[in-house]
Formats: C-alpha cells, sequence, structure tokens
C-alpha cells in the first residue's frame, strides 16, 4: 500500500500520546509486528543467538515429530508447522543465511529418519518428498542471493542433504524425475537462473 504524503502529514500531527496509543493498538492486533520490534529495539539476543537457539529447536522437533512418520499426512503437518516457525525467525530476524541454512537443516534431519521412510508405501510419502524437493529448490534460488562468503558453510549443508537423497531410492527418483540436477548440490554450481529454471519446471506440471 502507498502512502500519500496527506496520510503521512496526517499521522505526524498526531500527538505523542496518540501515537503511543496508535502504536500499541496495532502491535496487539500484530504479534510478529510486536517480537519484530522487540528484537530490533531491546532484545539482548543477536540474530546467530536466536539462529543458534532455532537449530537446536527445529532438531528436538523433528526428533519429537518422527514418532509420526507412520502417519504421513500428520508427520508432513508438524514439519509444516516447523518449517513455519523458521519463516517466522526470518521476518523478525531478517537472517537471510538462516534461512537457507535451517531449512536445509530441517530437511537433514527429516532425512536421519530415511530407514524409517523407506518402510512406508511411496503414495504416502510422496507429499513429503515434493514437499522436500520444493524446499531444495527454494533453498537453491535463496543462495544465489547470498553473500559468497557463506557458500563454504552453506556447502556443508548441501552435501548432507545429497549424501541423504542418495541413501533414498524413491525421493532420489523422485527428484530427477522432477529436474533436481544432484550437480547443484554446490554453490558454485548453482545456475544463475535458478529461479527461472524452477517456474519453467513448475509450469511442465512438475513439483506437485
Amino acid at each position: 500500500m502507498e502512502y500519500s504524503k496527506e496520510f503521512k502529514a496526517a499521522l505526524s500531527a498526531f500527538s505523542g500520546t496518540d501515537k503511543d496509543r496508535l502504536i500499541f493498538r496495532l502491535l496487539r492486533k500484530d504479534k510478529l509486528l510486536s517480537k519484530k520490534l522487540y528484537f530490533e529495539l531491546i532484545d539482548p539476543e543477536t540474530t546467530d543467538e536466536k539462529r543458534n537457539t532455532k537449530e537446536e529447536q527445529v532438531e528436538e522437533q523433528v526428533v519429537l515429530a518422527s514418532k509420526y512418520i507412520g502417519n504421513a499426512k500428520y508427520f508432513l503437518g508438524i514439519i509444516r508447522k516447523i518449517s513455519a516457525d523458521i519463516t517466522e525467525h526470518v521476518k523478525i530476524t531478517t537472517d537471510k543465511f538462516g534461512e537457507v541454512s535451517l531449512n536445509l537443516l530441517l530437511i537433514n534431519k527429516i532425512l536421519e529418519y530415511n530407514d524409517d521412510l523407506s518402510r512406508q508405501r511411496f503414495d504416502n510419502v510422496y507429499k513429503l518428498y515434493i514437499y522436500i524437493i520444493n524446499k531444495i529448490f527454494k533453498s537453491l534460488t535463496l543462495i544465489k542471493k547470498l553473500d559468497e562468503d557463506y557458500w563454504m558453510e552453506i556447502d556443508e549443508y548441501l552435501r548432507d542433504s545429497l549424501n541423504k537423497i542418495k541413501e533414498n531410492h524413491y525421493l532420489q527418483k523422485l527428484c530427477i524425475n522432477n529436474s533436481l540436477d544432484f550437480n547443484w548440490f554446490e554453490c558454485e554450481k548453482i545456475p544463475d537462473n535458478i529461479d527461472q529454471i524452477m517456474k519453467e519446471i513448475k509450469s511442465q506440471g512438475f513439483l506437485r
């Protein structure tokens, strides 16, 4: 939404007390904005510290979720909630590195249960696998926007992802069928137009 000069002037004309009331009213209605302002203004934790805490939470939450792998639909629902928590962390802290590292960590922790996943009927885990492949594609597009100083650390996550994918026969085949090139699991080999490649793959009916 664009704000006109007149609207901005009207807001500026509010008294200090009126502005305070308006701010607190808005914050009560927007919890995410409230958390973001708290982080930016007075939170003693840095972005790195919050990311480290979130890493521990992701690991713990996937361990708890693993009890429900046999119920693929419910398991995927829990994974989506963990992903939503990561998204909230990114919105609060604008942690671009964490947006990639935390999502790849989530994928790698899920795939630590390859043995359990492999015992499921393929039809039951198909949506989970497509979800994982979409997340990898999204991470590849984000990596291209990161400073190259981060690439060495990100490569470790990608290598772990690739190794685990190759341990899962059906997931590996599904990656190939959806045009996920395993050469891209190294930052410098990700195509510059990876976002366009992803769009074209989706337009052909894949990744769903």
